[in-house]
């Protein structure tokens, strides 16, 4: 993109799109505004998986960009807009332009269109020039046959009271309507896949066995490792924006580098409208070495701390468990030792924020419980753990089963469809449980998969563009109706890559709160 040098005492040009008037706009004053593997072994106390052979990608790289957030009548920084409303996806430069498929489609592209006249002629217009351009009526028709088109620039004067340089929102608003932008083939009732970029300081190595939790619009990733190196460190991504940061955490008392431990969040009212927010690191490992220890971090203020545990009542050493917060208890479930995989069940009572020494309880169960296991997960619905999946080391396992935790009583599911997996991510959007990648016994899949709670049994859904490759012990999570998924392993390689899936017409989903899983 051609620019030239600015005075210095040039500010950057504001565009503002209005719905109401269907236009754009200049303001005369602008602001700038878990595992149980060893370094480089698949798995510790499990069989080592054959490692898979890359399917090639299907689908096309998709323009996730919305209507619906170009239309907003909140005038905000251009490309703070654009960077959210689109989440930054990747377009292919190797597929080439076609008409809009849809609604949204036409209206998208007929945006990105008047977004590259808007700025083309805030480069090129002259400084005293008051004519005013007529901008293109937007059709909600989707009928619409034409083409992307780009701009080619003209060169910039040398007079330096013309010769600017292009501000930054402009900048992004023309790398972000090039033209290879394509049109989303999806129709609207499909999920697609698109990948994300991301900005700022971001992990300095690829992560596999992390975790990564949501509070607010703020996503905290921790620990993890590599092909070899495993991380005690401290990211956080504005899901927003896609910025990523690095804080800086204080204390002597923050975990040891590990992986495959378990993070949850805890939440408290403090009163007069005010909550804090706290992370809670249990378990995992670095090698040979398995941890049993719990480690708090201060959101707010960023400070580790570790509180005293009652001896007797530590769980034994694991990692690759699975863990969630019910009635300021957290639950633990299963993991590996190292020698054998686990399937006792342990509570820890956090109910008194200042309590000086927390006590472990375990639970004594009745009914049909899972063998041991671990790289499995679990989900909360209300008073029921939904546990999936997982691997004592010799077998994949298919099962679900529900952990009713007042009755502390286990249920095993009857399943119209066999589908193991291990080391893969269960998501729950409202009514469903949605799980991604992970291992079958064989191979790393890329595999969407729909768990319906209500009915106990697997759905299928299209699934649309360019999927991740296959990969487990990646995490994911659920953020304005999309599901993101961050890094991974493959048996070969570690990813440092985040990947959006739009639910589309499923995006109604996460509202669905009531109703009862009947075991």
């Amino acid at each position: 993109m051609p620019t030239s040098s600015s005075p210095a005492t040039k500010k950057p040009t504001r565009i503002v799109y209005d719905s109401r008037s269907n236009s754009f706009s200049t303001p005369a004053t602008s602001q700038t505004s878990s595992t149980l593997s060893n370094d480089n072994k698949q798995i510790n106390t499990f069989q080592r998986p054959e490692s898979p052979t890359l399917p090639p990608e299907n689908g096309k790289v998709l323009d996730t960009m919305t209507s619906t957030s170009m239309l907003n009548d909140n005038h905000r920084d251009l490309k703070l807009n654009l960077i959210k409303s689109s989440h930054s996806s990747t377009r292919s430069s190797d597929i080439g332009p076609v008409s809009p498929t849809s609604t949204i489609d036409t209206t998208t592209y007929q945006l990105q269109q008047q977004l590259e006249e808007s700025a083309h002629r805030m480069q090129h217009r002259p400084s005293r020039n008051k004519s005013k351009h007529r901008h293109p009526t937007t059709s909600y028709s989707s009928s619409s046959s034409t083409t992307t088109k780009s701009h080619s620039h003209s060169k910039h004067s040398t007079n330096p009271s013309t010769n600017n340089k292009t501000p930054d929102h402009l900048a992004a608003a023309i790398e972000l309507s090039t033209t290879n932008a394509v049109a989303a083939p999806a129709p609207a009732a499909g999920m697609y896949w698109s990948r994300t970029l991301t900005y700022g300081r971001g992990p300095s190595r690829p992560l596999r066995a992390h975790t990564a939790n949501l509070i607010g619009e703020k996503l905290y990733v921790f620990g993890g490792c590599d092909t070899s190196l495993c991380f005690n460190t401290l990211y956080i991504l504005d899901m927003d924006t896609m910025t990523w940061s690095k804080p800086r955490t204080t204390s002597q008392q923050g975990p040891p580098p590990c992986r495959a431990h378990s993070c949850t969040v805890v939440e408290r009212d403090l009163g007069s409208g005010r909550r804090s927010h706290q992370l809670f690191i249990f378990g995992g490992g670095n090698g040979p070495d398995y941890f049993q220890d719990i480690y708090v971090l201060d959101v707010e203020t960023l400070v580790w701390s570790k509180p005293n545990i009652e001896a007797d009542t530590r769980p034994s050493k694991r990692r690759a468990h699975s863990t969630c917060l019910w009635e300021d208890k957290i639950i633990v479930i299963g993991g590996g030792d190292g020698a054998r995989a686990l399937d006792d069940v342990h509570m820890l009572d956090i109910s008194n924020p200042h309590a000086e020494v927390l006590r472990w309880e375990k639970l004594q169960t009745s009914g049909s419980p899972p063998p041991a296991r671990g790289y499995h997960t679990s989900n909360l619905v209300k008073d029921k753990l939904v546990v999936f999946g997982g691997s004592d080391g010799h077998d994949c396992f298919e099962d679900v089963h529900v952990l009713d935790l007042v009755k502390k009583r286990w249920s095993q599911i009857d399943l119209d469809r066999k589908i193991p997996r291990l080391a893969h991510t269960s998501t729950q959007v409202g009514s469903y449980v949605f799980v991604i990648g992970g291992h079958d016994g064989r191979r790393y899949s890329q595999d969407v998969l729909l768990f319906n709670l209500v009915t106990m049994s697997w759905e299928a859904r299209k699934v649309y563009g360019a999927a991740p490759n296959p990969r487990g012990y990646h995490t994911t999570v659920l953020y304005d109706s999309r599901l993101y998924v961050l890094g991974g392993y493959d048996g070969k390689n570690v990813f440092d890559d985040v990947h959006m899936l739009e639910l589309s017409a499923c995006a109604y989903l996460p509202q669905i709160t009531n109703f009862e899983i009947d075991v």
